[in-house]
């Protein structure tokens, strides 16, 4: 049976180049740490494998991805909507994710670039656990 919990997730693609992966999922793993200590359940991030599906529109089209990116697909899990606005108001505030994020929007790498990023919010509309 479908669970319809209040959980509220962000979810958000973006392109990547290829040459910064490793790099960035090291600091990935980082930012992951500081949104689960301002009240995110769960952080996920993924790397497109297969994502052409004709009659559709990708998530290399949706991301705008060039030769030589990767896209990103993730998305943070909350317990509420209420927990996201805070840790959206506290998060970006926090002095390591400063020093971490710093790294990546440097003008001759530009790792990543929030500019081309997808983004947005999104409430429960099913929800199915286990089996």
């Amino acid at each position: 049976m479908p669970n319809t919990s209040s959980h509220y997730i962000d979810g958000f693609i973006f392109p990547l180049p290829s040459v910064y992966v490793e790099e960035y999922a090291q600091i990935a793993v980082q930012v992951a740490a500081i949104w689960k200590e301002y009240g995110a359940l769960a952080y996920y991030e993924f790397i497109g494998d297969d994502l052409r599906l004709e009659g559709t529109r990708s998530f290399v089209d949706a991301a705008d991805a060039q030769d030589g990116e990767v896209v990103v697909f993730g998305w943070v899990v909350f317990p509420s909507k209420e927990v996201r606005d805070s840790a959206n108001g506290q998060v970006p505030r926090d002095e390591r994710m400063a020093n971490l994020v710093a790294p990546l929007c440097l003008p001759e790498r530009k790792i990543f670039d929030a500019s081309r990023m997808v983004y947005g919010g999104f409430r429960t509309l099913v929800q199915m656990d286990g089996e």
